[in-house]
């Protein structure tokens, strides 16, 4: 299920003001007992925000955040999709395997640009 508006609000709220969210999903620290979390990739950033502990749909604070220039994929699809980003494994639904390639190729897109032959110009 896509993440909703009052949630995309919320998650603003705790972003710098001037970028915008480009991508949105709820993830599991795997392994851990802490509460879930969002991982939030915007123009500038990837952020992860951590949720409370009754509500998996409510983010709280900024516990990391990385520059946009790192994929977070690849994702292993064998069981539970997974994904190891900045030496954590995150766990997440199906449904949000394609978040996390769309998010990759975007990067990518940016890595595999040609440089400007006459920048002067």
């Amino acid at each position: 299920m896509p993440v909703s508006s009052g949630v995309r609000k919320r998650i603003k709220e705790l972003l710098d003001p001037d970028d915008e969210i480009h991508y949105a999903f709820p993830a599991d620290i795997f392994g851990s007992t802490n509460p879930s979390v969002f991982i939030v990739v915007t123009r500038k950033t990837i952020t992860i925000l951590s949720t409370g502990y009754l509500s998996r749909k409510t983010p709280k604070r900024v516990i990391a955040t990385s520059l946009r220039n790192h994929r977070i994929g690849p994702v292993d699809t064998a069981s539970t999709p997974w994904f190891k980003f900045n030496g954590i494994v995150y766990e997440i639904d199906d449904e949000y395997v394609s978040v996390v390639h769309a998010a990759d190729a975007e990067i990518i897109r940016e890595v595999a640009k040609p440089e400007d032959p006459l920048p002067d110009l």
